[in-house]
């Protein structure tokens, strides 16, 4: 597993994969499920691992927390990167940090809180950076979560890795971006956090790198994805993103943590059993059979896309 300092170039080395977390009936983590989420993604070059929203890290025990950690970090190999989540409320993530220090990962993501003010994020970054020791991530949705000089200026005294930023993606960059990438100077520690849906509009912005929820089901096409991005090739880019808007459409309608959860199980990667509360598993029938008729698509894509001829290489 990565221990080493996250540099720009970590950032855009893989798609940073979102993957659920994989539970048996008692609600505890199902090791060979989990595995072999990991072994999908390992397979079409993914080595980036963000565990976080889509994992249900909002809703983890802070006494489970340290077992949790092993739980994700059994599947890594040497070189994979693995990013653990922290909060969203300061309290949680204090004690977390705690546990972590004890650990060797180089970073965490801090969850967003949908009631805070961008003053006291931007405090409790600093204060949360310090306790742990190492540089955090942070994700957000909301212009007003945190202030774009304050972006800046943690990433600028080493607060911060990372910004992941969550709002919108479009050829002309929308204000808080724009204040953001002025104040950072540049986007090399910036990410898009909304994945396949923005990535294209926002690499016309400089963002390279992206977090993905749809492409655990479809990684070869998210990696190909990223290339394209990489080497500038937004036609390309533009192209392989089309795949991913019918499971997208699903996972915005339907709530994208549990759609992605019963995604991964209807596609045949692994069975990931029940959510943990407060997210539930879908049940109406109908839902079940529209994720269930993307992600097979998706997956299959995926899979043909794996020659050449369809993914840059």
């Amino acid at each position: 597993m990565k221990t080493t300092p996250v540099t720009p170039d970590d950032l855009t080395a893989s798609v940073l994969a979102l993957p659920p977390l994989a539970n048996d009936a008692q609600g505890r983590p199902d090791a060979a499920a989990n595995l072999a989420i990991a072994r999908w993604l390992q397979a079409a070059g993914v080595g980036s691992f963000l565990y976080g929203g889509c994992a249900n890290f909002f809703n983890a025990p802070v006494r489970e927390y340290g077992a949790l950690l092993d739980a994700i970090s059994a599947p890594a190999r040497a070189d994979d990167w693995l990013i653990p989540s922290i909060g969203p409320d300061y309290g949680k993530a204090c004690d977390q940090v705690d546990v972590l220090r004890e650990r060797a990962f180089p970073t965490a993501m801090l969850l967003p809180l949908a009631q805070a003010t961008p003053a006291g994020v931007a405090t409790g970054l600093r204060r949360l950076s310090d306790r742990f020791g190492r540089p955090l991530m942070v994700f957000f949705k909301s212009p007003d979560y945190v202030a774009a000089r304050d972006l800046a200026a943690l990433l600028r005294d080493g607060v911060l890795c990372c910004v992941e930023y969550g709002i919108t993606g479009s050829a002309e960059p929308e204000p808080f971006l724009a204040a953001l990438l002025d104040a950072a100077g540049d986007a090399s520690r910036i990410i898009d956090g909304l994945g396949e849906r923005t990535v294209v509009g926002n690499a016309r912005h400089g963002l390279r790198g992206f977090t993905t929820g749809s492409g655990v089901v479809a990684p070869h096409l998210s990696m190909g994805l990223l290339r394209a991005v990489r080497q500038g090739d937004l036609d390309t880019a533009a192209r392989l993103r089309e795949a991913f808007l019918p499971l997208e459409a699903l996972r915005q309608a339907h709530g994208p943590i549990p759609v992605l959860h019963e995604a991964v199980r209807l596609a045949g990667i692994a069975d990931t059993g029940p959510i943990a509360p407060f997210f539930s598993n879908c049940t109406d029938p109908a839902v079940l059979a529209s994720i269930g008729a993307a992600a097979e698509r998706l997956k299959a894509l995926s899979l043909d896309g794996a020659d050449a001829a369809i993914v840059p290489k």
